[in-house]
């Protein structure tokens, strides 16, 4: 059995896509997930399981269109590519808040920092795996930046991210 950490997306973000965490853990059960646990009221799973992550992901996102009535997209990471998410993180001296990693189901392609638009001259933007990695050096409360390729992602500040690490290495 393999630790699994699932990232929802828009989901109890900005009083939209309500949904009790209580309900989101019952769903992982009833789809097999094992120790089931959640972290803070925004759509992130902790668990274990026997199957893999495209059929963890295709799971969840059918249970969850059959609970909401809508798509609700999903972002499935092993524990150990979250650990290599919080070693990799280009920005490690940055207070965690102020880091924002965009968790994608694939690679952004190589390019795609060029149509990203807005950036302040404080903020850096990387790519990582599968994932896109921001610095707001002032905070992101009245950033501009644009990042085309993260729009079908999800995103976590580097806090909760090594949270969920720590949590699925448990």
């Amino acid at each position: 059995m393999n630790s699994f950490v699932a990232l929802l997306r828009a989901v109890n973000v900005g009083g939209t896509g309500k949904l009790a965490m209580s309900d989101l853990k019952a769903l992982c059960e009833a789809i097999g997930g094992k120790a089931v646990r959640t972290y803070i009221a925004s759509g992130n799973l902790v668990f274990k399981s026997t199957h893999n992550e495209t059929q963890i992901k295709a799971a969840l996102e059918k249970r969850l269109h059959a609970f909401t009535g809508k798509p609700v997209a999903v972002i499935v990471r092993t524990a150990a590519e979250m650990t290599k998410v919080v070693a990799e993180n280009p920005f490690p001296t940055a207070p965690g808040n102020r880091v924002l990693t965009i968790f994608l189901d694939k690679a952004a392609p190589r390019d795609a920092l060029k149509s990203v638009t807005g950036q302040a001259a404080h903020e850096e933007v990387r790519l990582g795996k599968r994932e896109i990695f921001v610095r707001y050096g002032e905070g992101m409360g009245h950033s501009k930046l644009r990042i085309p390729a993260a729009k079908e992602g999800t995103a976590r500040n580097m806090n909760t991210v090594a949270k969920l690490a720590a949590m699925a290495a448990e």
